[in-house]
């Protein structure tokens, strides 16, 4: 009995210690020195599989209330959209996207598509902000749906794997304003001669 016991949990140790990774990130510029518009690039990955082959999320932002519009665009690989759009502030509804793969495939004419490899874009966000806010900061970090977030598929054996069977590691990202809005400056410069007339 205690040998079974034993079995199992060495079992489940294996099976944890070869789980796949699912990773969703979110790449872009980290200062944006005054400029209303800028892009986003959302990148699938995982240790599993050569390509994307689908899935769903959303975005929530954790900090200053600047963005203003936020608009989806699917990479050109992704032949299966649902855009649920913005939901105000930097907050965006559900995202769906993917392709489909019958397993096992015919050879030529049901492979991935060009672009879905693992570790390329599965789209990107354009996403505006109000420039008058003198300093802000936004921190968006995913939402995720279920049944799942993402599903990659291998060439090599024909099978798709869920990020249900390994562990899905999320990255966002922090972007922020460097340059004060020009009212802002004046009174930085105000400041400045104050300080020096104290100084004296």
């Amino acid at each position: 009995m205690k040998n079974t016991v034993l079995l199992i949990a060495l079992a489940g140790l294996t099976t944890a210690a070869s789980a796949e990774d699912f990773i969703l990130s979110m790449e872009g510029p980290s200062v944006v020195d005054g400029s209303s518009v800028f892009t986003i690039d959302i990148i699938g990955d995982s240790t599993f599989g050569t390509h994307m082959l689908g899935g769903t999320f959303g975005v929530v932002n954790n900090g200053d209330q600047v963005v203003t519009d936020m608009t989806w665009s699917p990479a050109s690989w992704s032949s299966f959209n649902t855009d649920h759009g913005h939901a105000g502030g930097g907050n965006y509804n559900q995202i769906i996207f993917g392709q489909l793969i019958i397993s096992p495939p015919p050879p030529l004419d049901n492979m991935p598509a060009p672009g879905s490899e693992l570790g390329e874009r599965i789209g990107s966000f354009q996403i505006m902000v109000d420039t008058d806010m003198e300093f802000w900061e936004i921190d968006l970090s995913f939402v995720t749906y279920d049944p799942f977030t993402l599903e990659a598929y291998s060439t090599d054996s024909q099978m798709a794997q869920l990020d249900l069977s390994g562990n899905l590691i999320l990255n966002g990202i922090t972007i922020s304003n460097s340059v004060p809005a020009p009212s802002a400056l004046a009174l930085l410069g105000l400041g400045g001669l104050a300080a020096s007339r104290r100084r004296r």
